[in-house]
């Protein structure tokens, strides 16, 4: 592996300066010797903790890789990892805007962060660990994996991958966790102080907040999701004291007041914007609607279906020439 170096990857990944500055940060960082991936039948066994689908345990075991085979993908795969590794637990650290690799690489491009993450395990579970987290809240949040790989391959028709590898820098650094209903990151707020003075809000910027998450896992309801509030309340005191988390924020498009002039007053969605404080600005969020709503991608509207409530709220929205938008709200826990 000695011979491979920066340039000699980015010439492989091609033209891009999203490359070339990405190639540089993984050079500055240097390469992990404790990475290796898992054998099939260890990927078999996660199969069922992780909650993938045959399709994708299929394609998955297709994709793997060596050093000795693909060369520039183990360069990347290493450094991906030690990135991984080197920011394990840090609330600071800035989330893994990692790129998609080149089309040309195929399946193996779609699924090479899939396989940086199944190497990541070990060390992710060896932090629970050392933090005392149990083993069924380290499974519960890995989970989230399979339940990302399915729905890219809804997205996409049936092809097989993954896309959101940014997301998963959360939960492979020990930063997220899956109260149930709803899931809950480590972070600092991010508004800034003009934005908090005219929230009103009890907070200034940087200091320790939660952000809230809401998986595609099942009905939105109250219940499910006050006990969501408090299992993360109880597990983050419990297992990350001294951050003492207060409060909680949530950036998304279901805390567009826009939806609660078509929805009804006690629906789940419009009873869960109720729970918090949203804060002024905002920004497009029909992408998101599409995605979250519908998994489409720049769908034609007169194509949407309308089959639900919310679906026909959302496209009799757009049709009036408006737009949504994703909000952003803070509550006390």
């Amino acid at each position: 592996m000695s011979e491979l170096d920066a340039a000699k990857v980015t010439a492989w990944l091609g033209a891009g300066e999203e490359y070339a500055s990405w190639v540089a940060e993984l050079d500055a960082i240097g390469e992990s010797e404790e990475v290796s991936l898992p054998e099939a039948a260890q990927v078999d066994a996660l199969a069922q903790p992780l909650g993938l689908h045959d399709d994708d345990l299929a394609e998955i075991k297709a994709t793997a890789f060596s050093a000795a085979q693909e060369p520039e993908l183990w360069w990347l795969l290493q450094r991906c990892h030690r990135q991984l590794i080197r920011q394990m637990g840090d609330v600071d650290s800035p989330w893994l805007r990692w790129p998609h690799l080149p089309a040309a690489l195929e399946a193996k491009g779609r699924f090479f962060y899939v396989h940086v993450f199944l190497a990541s395990i070990p060390a992710l579970l060896r932090y629970h660990e050392k933090r005392g987290i149990p083993a069924e809240d380290s499974w519960g949040i890995l989970a989230d994996l399979g339940r990302q790989i399915a729905v890219y391959r809804r997205i996409h028709g049936g092809v097989g991958g993954l896309d959101v590898q940014f997301w998963f820098s959360l939960h492979f650094r020990g930063l997220i966790y899956d109260m149930g209903r709803l899931q809950f990151n480590r972070g600092r707020v991010q508004y800034d102080e003009e934005t908090i003075a005219t929230a009103g809000a009890p907070f200034g910027k940087g200091d320790p907040v939660l952000g809230v998450h809401i998986p595609e896992s099942g009905p939105m309801t109250p219940e499910a999701c006050e006990e969501s509030f408090r299992r993360a309340k109880e597990f983050y005191d419990r297992y990350f004291p001294e951050d003492n988390y207060r409060y909680a924020v949530c950036s998304s498009w279901l805390l567009d007041p826009q939806l609660a002039e078509y929805l009804p007053e006690d629906s789940n969605i419009v009873r869960f914007q109720r729970r918090f404080q949203v804060v002024p600005g905002g920004h497009d969020g029909d992408k998101d609607v599409f995605q979250f709503v519908f998994r489409l991608i720049n769908p034609r509207i007169e194509d949407l279906p309308r089959r639900t409530t919310l679906e026909r709220a959302v496209v009799q929205h757009l049709e009036s020439g408006r737009h949504w938008q994703v909000r952003s709200g803070w509550l006390a826990l």
